[in-house]
């Protein structure tokens, strides 16, 4: 996937657990460790927003756009 997170790093930097990250912006640490993970195909403003907020850091150090093709899903959308 191009879009690399990079949100394990910023945790190790601020030294701050999953666990408690997931209680300050509200979300569970299942959805947490998806996000983490690179396994979401879209993430709320609010939650990046609330995500940065605590991190105290910008989206884009969260975030990185790394060229290269698009997984294949199978996923029978539009177009397939």
């Amino acid at each position: 996937m191009p879009i690399v997170v990079t949100l394990d790093v910023m945790l190790a930097k601020r030294k701050m657990r999953s666990r408690e990250l997931a209680e300050r912006v509200g979300i569970t640490e299942a959805n947490l460790s998806l996000l983490k993970s690179g396994k979401v195909r879209g993430v709320r403003f609010e939650t990046l927003s609330a995500i940065c907020q605590a991190l105290d850091c910008q989206p884009g150090e969260l975030l990185s756009w790394v060229p290269g093709p698009e997984p294949e899903d199978g996923g029978g959308g539009p177009g397939d």
